[in-house]
C-alpha cells in the first residue's frame, strides 16, 4: 500500500473517524483506525461495536492495501506536521509516514483483525438538511438520560408524521420534541438512536455546510446517516419509546413572554442559592408580574421581580431552575413564551418565532 495525500485532509479525515475511538476497549484492535486504498480514495473506519464512522477523502494511490493503525497516535502525529504533502507507505504492518523533511515508522495491526462494519438493510429512509438536523440535536438531545438503568430513556426517538421529522428525547422529568421538514422519504422511519450517537453526528455536522443534504437510513437493528464522504453507523435502541404526547398539555391558564438573555441572567443570579434546595424556584405570576423566589438557605435566599408580557389568570408554580436554564440555552430565540396550568400539571417553554419546537418541564411540589 502506498498513496499520498495532503495533510489536512489526512488531519480532517482522522479527526471525524477518531468520535467513535474508545481507548478503555479491552480489545486492541478498536483502538485502532482502518485505512482502505481503494478505487482513488482513501477510506478512513473506525469502531467501538456500537458506534462506527467511515469518511472518504481522494487521493493519489500507487498500490491498493488496507492496514490498522492506533487511532490517537496516528492523529496526534499528524497534526503535528505542516500542511503539505503526506506520504504514506505500507509493509506488512510496518507504516511509514514522510513528508519533505521528516520520516516515521509505527507499528500497525493487520486489517483481518479489524471487526466488520455493519450492513444497513434499507427498511425506510429520510433526507434532511444538514443543518436543521444540527439545530433540532442541540434542541433535543440534552433532554436525554446519558446515565439512567432504562436505555429507551437514553435514546432520541425519531418518527414520521404529519410529512415531519419528529425528534423527542425525555428523562422523564423534561422533555424536548422538534418537527422538522424534509425533501424527501421513503418507507417507514420510527426508531431510537442513542443519544451519544447523536451528540456526536451534531458535532460532525458543524464542519458541513447547513445546506448539504443528510440521509438517515435506519433498519431493524441499525441506522446510518450519510453525508457528502461521510456515513456513521450506529445500533438502535430496542424498545417502546413513552407515549410522550399524552403528558403535553392541551391548553394553559397562564401564558408569560420572556426576553431569553434577561430571564436566563435572573435565573442564574437567583440559583446560587437555589442549588441548596435541588435547584427549586417559585414563579408567582400576577397582573403585577413575576416574582421569581428561592426558599431559605443556609446560604440565604433570593428574591427577583421581572415585567414580561403576561396573558391569563394570576399562577404559581414551582420548577428546576437549572431544568429552565438548560432549556433557555437551546431555544435559538430571543424571547420565549412559557404556558403554565395547573400546579401539577407539565409547564411547556416554546420559542416565540419557532413552532416547531416544543419543551416541558415537570413541575415541583410548592
Amino acid at each position: 500500500m502506498r498513496l499520498t495525500c495532503s495533510q489536512k485532509d489526512l488531519s480532517g479525515a482522522l479527526m471525524i473517524v477518531s468520535k467513535a475511538v474508545n481507548t478503555n476497549n479491552t480489545l486492541p484492535i478498536l483502538n485502532n483506525v482502518l485505512l482502505k486504498a481503494e478505487g482513488g480514495r482513501l477510506s478512513f473506519v473506525s469502531t467501538n461495536l456500537e458506534l462506527s464512522i467511515t469518511y472518504h477523502i481522494q487521493t493519489s494511490i500507487e498500490s491498493e492495501g488496507q492496514i490498522t493503525i492506533p487511532a490517537k497516535l496516528l492523529t496526534n502525529y499528524i497534526s503535528y506536521l505542516k500542511d503539505g504533502e503526506v506520504r504514506i507507505e505500507v509493509s506488512d504492518t510496518d507504516v511509514q509516514v514522510k513528508t519533505s523533511d521528516s520520516k516515521t515508522r509505527i507499528k500497525g495491526l493487520p486489517a483481518a483483525e479489524f471487526p466488520p462494519i455493519p450492513t444497513v438493510e434499507k427498511e425506510g429512509g429520510v433526507k434532511i438538511k444538514a443543518g436543521d438536523l444540527k439545530n433540532a440535536i442541540n434542541q433535543v438531545v440534552f433532554a436525554a438520560a446519558l446515565n439512567t438503568t432504562r436505555p429507551i430513556l437514553g435514546g432520541v426517538f425519531l418518527t414520521i408524521k404529519e410529512e415531519k421529522l419528529f425528534m423527542v428525547s425525555t428523562d422523564s422529568y423534561r422533555l424536548s420534541e422538534k418537527a422538522i421538514p424534509f425533501s424527501s422519504s421513503d418507507g417507514e422511519v420510527t426508531c431510537i438512536v442513542p443519544a451519544k450517537t447523536m451528540i456526536e453526528l451534531g458535532a460532525t455536522l458543524e464542519s458541513v455546510e447547513p445546506g448539504d443534504e443528510v440521509e438517515i437510513i435506519t433498519s431493524k437493528d441499525q441506522v446510518m446517516f450519510c453525508v457528502k464522504e461521510l456515513q456513521m453507523t450506529s445500533r438502535l435502541i430496542n424498545g417502546q419509546f413513552p407515549n410522550y404526547k399524552q403528558i403535553i398539555p392541551e391548553s394553559s391558564k397562564t401564558q408569560v413572554e420572556f426576553d431569553v438573555s434577561a430571564l436566563s441572567l435572573v435565573l442564574k443570579r437567583i440559583n446560587i442559592f437555589a442549588k441548596e434546595n435541588n435547584n427549586k424556584v417559585v414563579l408567582k405570576i400576577s397582573k403585577e408580574g413575576v416574582l421569581i423566589t428561592t426558599e431559605s438557605t443556609q446560604y440565604g435566599e433570593g428574591e427577583i421581580n421581572l415585567k414580561p408580557i403576561i396573558q391569563g389568570e394570576d399562577n404559581e408554580i414551582a420548577l428546576n431552575s437549572q431544568f429552565l436554564l438548560d432549556a433557555l440555552s437551546h431555544m435559538n430565540s430571543n424571547f420565549v413564551v412559557i404556558e403554565v396550568g395547573e400546579k401539577v400539571s407539565p409547564v411547556i417553554v416554546r420559542p416565540k418565532e419557532d413552532k416547531g419546537y416544543t419543551h416541558i418541564i415537570m413541575p415541583l411540589k410548592i
